[in-house]
């Protein structure tokens, strides 16, 4: 049985490597630079831009399947110093930049207390059925378990995930998309989170 209302968590991009770098350059004159340099660009549209297949496959996926409550956002992006925020919001240069001064660490108060706080305020926002699916490393401790204790068994992921790659996924999420064939979600809690790679995907060129 299909969960009414389904949403996404999805982790984050680095926003100090060189394709950050390239974006807020102040010789970058394309598009997207430009808006993030005056009025801002939506924080999906940007992590799409720095970290390439991988998280352009996560935010096309989860648009795509999401089923919010009421007028709530279906997508929310893990960040270093607000916690989770929807991948509609507008960020500038100057808080992508304030991004990259904190580490994505369990042992940085300022990370992990903010997504405590953005976490449990979602928990609060949406009703007690609502589905919440991590489209993110599984394996890591950087994340799930904060997201564990406030979501507990409401917490998913594709199971599908197991033993594959970033670049992996990222295609995976995409192909799913373009077919508009859901992927299997199961309770993270208790969840075997490593397993064999699985069989290559056949090659496909996205346009990134």
């Amino acid at each position: 049985m299909q969960a009414k209302y389904r949403i996404f968590l999805l982790s984050p991009a680095r926003s100090d490597g060189k394709r950050a770098q390239m974006l807020i350059g102040q010789e970058a004159k394309f598009d997207l630079a430009m808006r993030v340099k005056t009025d801002g660009a939506p924080l999906g549209e940007i992590y799409s831009f720095v970290s390439g297949l991988y998280f352009r496959g996560k935010l096309t996926y989860a648009n795509h399947f999401a089923r919010s409550y009421r007028r709530l956002s279906g997508v929310w992006i893990i960040t270093t110093n607000q916690g989770l925020i929807s991948a509609d919001t507008r960020v500038t240069t100057e808080k992508l930049l304030s991004f990259g001064k904190v580490s994505i660490d369990p042992k940085d108060k300022t990370y992990v207390r903010s997504l405590q706080t953005s976490a449990a305020n979602l928990a609060d926002r949406f009703p007690a059925e609502t589905e919440v699916v991590l489209l993110g490393s599984i394996g890591t401790k950087k994340y799930v378990e904060i997201l564990l204790k406030v979501f507990g068994k409401r917490l998913t992921f594709p199971i599908e995930f197991v033993g594959r790659g970033d670049m992996s996924r990222g295609g995976l999420l995409l192909r799913c998309a373009a077919a508009n064939q859901e992927l299997e979600y199961v309770p993270l809690a208790g969840a075997v989170r490593h397993g064999k790679r699985p069989p290559k995907l056949e090659p496909k060129r996205w346009k990134i």
